[in-house]
């Protein structure tokens, strides 16, 4: 019987990008609404912190389609 012990890993969160990049004027990518240092760090960034990166992505999204 094996007693390597057991290790939960929690999957990664994928990037959002969507192969369309392009910066605006406040270096925004208009295809997942990243700031170009959000996408620069996101390999460095936690879960948690990608979280709170996509949901400002969502909220990016949101302004620029009003």
């Amino acid at each position: 019987m094996s007693l390597e012990p057991i290790i939960k890993t929690t999957p990664e969160i994928e990037s959002p990008c969507v192969c369309n990049c392009c910066l605006d004027e406040q270096d925004i990518c208009l295809g997942c609404f990243r700031h170009i240092d959000e996408i620069v760090s996101w390999r460095k960034l936690n879960n948690t912190e990608k979280n709170t990166v996509i949901q400002q992505c969502h909220k990016r999204a949101q302004q620029r389609a009003k």
